[in-house]
């Protein structure tokens, strides 16, 4: 996948930004807050996804925000959207990154990856036994 287009992204927070420690915050995932900032920085709307409510929720919030992450919502839509019992509870995103996906959670690295089509220099494979012949 490539996106030229910003996109919408709703994030979890247990399991996927933080290590699963609920309802205690977990240990950052590794690369969650550096990945999730450039994704940022490429113009992506992030929106915070999440089971937690009340004072669980504004702790990862605070946590969030503790290791520069602002979203653009917290378990709605859009920011100004208020909650009333004749919505749809589904947020509106173009993508969902979440550890209890279909084969779990990749990792960041992977999913940076996957979003901008990019890969990591890697070593030009040799040929032949061990590299000898090519």
């Amino acid at each position: 996948m490539n996106f030229n287009n910003t996109l919408i992204i709703a994030v979890d927070f247990d399991g996927t930004i933080v290590e699963d420690a609920y309802p205690k915050v977990g240990k950052p995932m590794l690369f969650a807050f550096e990945t999730l900032k450039k994704l940022q920085d490429d113009g992506h709307r992030l929106i915070l996804w999440t089971y937690r409510c009340g004072k669980k929720l504004d702790e990862a919030v605070k946590f969030c925000e503790a290791n520069g992450i602002h979203f653009y919502a917290v378990n709605k839509s859009f920011s100004e959207e208020e909650y009333t019992n004749d919505i749809s509870r589904k947020i509106n995103a173009d993508l969902f990154i979440d550890d209890r996906n279909i084969g779990g959670f990749p990792g960041w690295g992977e999913v940076y990856q996957t979003l901008t089509n990019t890969a990591p220099n890697m070593p030009e494979k040799k040929k032949g036994f061990f590299g000898l012949f090519k």
